[in-house]
This record gives structure tokens, C-alpha cells and sequence, in this order.
């Protein structure tokens, strides 16, 4: 489970691993629509058709539209979203946020919880694969 490519961005630090990508955002900054964009791009790119997760390790305070989760949930391969939050009001942030995503969404106090969450999802849906074939 071995990170193969890291992105540095303006906006970000992009971890790209096996199964899913870990991002932090940088502080001040708004998710929106644009970022529904790369994040098809980086799957796209990075996975193929493959399940993958995303793992958001929101370590600085920014801000995030909701209803990028609505296009977020259309993207196939994406399965599952963890957000492992810095403090209370990120915590309660994202338990508002999670209403609008209707796949799997998961929130955590630390990466490895987050990362075992995804891992678990992802065996599932594989798993589903290959009964469906």
C-alpha cells in the first residue's frame, strides 16, 4: 500500500496510493465544483475503472459547497469518502456535508481509521464484482 505519486498544487497536496487518494486542502480555500473536475481527472488518470476512495485529511480550516458531494456521488469508480476532521467544528462540518453524498461516508479521529474504513468498502465492492461476473 505504498504512495506512487504525490501532487503538489496550490490549492493542495494530492496523495495517489493503490486504492484511494488522501487530500489537504490548504487552508482558506473553497471546494466547489472545479474540484469535482480534477477529482474525475485524478481517477481518471490514476485508476482508470478501478474502485477507489477519497480521503479528505482536513488538517487547516476551509470551506467546502455541499452539493459538490451530489456530482461527487455520480463519479462510478469513487465508492467511499472519509473525512477525518482537525476539530469539533470541522467534525460538525462534515456531519452536515454527509447528508448530501448517498454512498458510503465515513468520519474519523486519524488517518489509519480512515484508511482501514476504505479498505474494508473497497474489499466490498470488489468482492461484489466478481459475484456479479
Amino acid at each position: 500500500m505504498g504512495i506512487f505519486k504525490y501532487i503538489n498544487q496550490k490549492h493542495a497536496e494530492v496523495f495517489i496510493f493503490d486504492d484511494f487518494l488522501i487530500k489537504q486542502v490548504r487552508e482558506g480555500y473553497i471546494i466547489n465544483k472545479a474540484h469535482n473536475d480534477e477529482l474525475k481527472a485524478y481517477l481518471k488518470t490514476n485508476f482508470k475503472d478501478k474502485k477507489v476512495a477519497y480521503i479528505s485529511n482536513r488538517i487547516v480550516s476551509y470551506a467546502v459547497d455541499p452539493l459538490v458531494y451530489k456530482e461527487a456521488e455520480k463519479i462510478p469508480n469513487l465508492v467511499a469518502i472519509a473525512i477525518i476532521p482537525g476539530n469539533q467544528k470541522m467534525r460538525d462540518n462534515a456531519e452536515f456535508e454527509k447528508q448530501f453524498y448517498n454512498k458510503p461516508y465515513g468520519i474519523f479521529d486519524n488517518l489509519t481509521d480512515a484508511i482501514a474504513w476504505v479498505g474494508t468498502i473497497i474489499a466490498k465492492n470488489n468482492q461484489e464484482i466478481i459475484h456479479e461476473n
